[in-house]
């Protein structure tokens, strides 16, 4: 019988093994597609294998604001369907590279999500275990930057079980004021 138990409910070793599964049974599903893929949160990036040899004038290449298909002429497409996101078709592209593989870079219209696959139709990955590449903070501009450090640090304390700055930083302002004003009693003061 499937272990039907609320995650949440799960001891950290079974939530691990429940983690393990479901990226091995992700990873399988992703890995029986005819082409690989790979996202940021701007974008997303289809390699599509194709017979070594291939020319660029023996392909099919479609890119539209829901749809893509690749492939060769004469032949069923290799990928088809509808995409799962639109997609801005104007910073879109398509190359052969070496002969052997057609790389599909598509710009996504919302770039602040992650998809869960490129075609509707597809196996999905949870985006919730996305691990995002780092990018160098330099080359934010400073608020920006400020706000990612912020979310950072933030996401490290409550990890760690301990405070956000938010917290940090009303506390800071409460012990400033206790010893502004020693009368006043504080000991059953509640920070929210």
């Amino acid at each position: 019988m499937p272990n039907t138990k609320n995650y949440d409910d799960m001891t950290p070793e079974e939530q691990k093994e429940h983690d393990r599964i479901a990226r091995e049974k992700e990873e399988a599903e992703q890995a029986a597609l005819p082409y690989r893929w790979k996202q940021t949160l701007q974008d997303v990036d289809v390699t599509v294998p194709v017979p070594k040899g291939t020319r660029a004038r023996d392909l099919i290449v479609t890119i539209k604001k829901k749809h893509l298909t690749a492939g060769l002429k004469n032949n069923p497409p290799i990928i088809e369907g509808e995409l799962c996101k639109e997609i801005k078709v104007e910073d879109c592209t398509w190359t052969l590279e070496d002969q052997k593989e057609i790389y599909i870079h598509l710009e996504k219209v919302n770039g602040a999500e992650w998809w869960e696959n490129v075609i509707k139709t597809h196996p999905t990955i949870d985006t919730t275990k996305i691990q995002p590449e780092n990018s160098k903070l330099s080359d934010l501009d400073g608020e920006t930057r400020a706000m990612v450090e912020k979310m950072m640090f933030d996401q490290r304390q409550k990890q760690m079980g301990k405070k956000t700055s938010d917290e940090l930083q009303k506390e800071e302002i409460l012990k400033k004021f206790q010893a502004q004003h020693p009368e006043l009693d504080f000991s059953n003061a509640k920070i929210s």
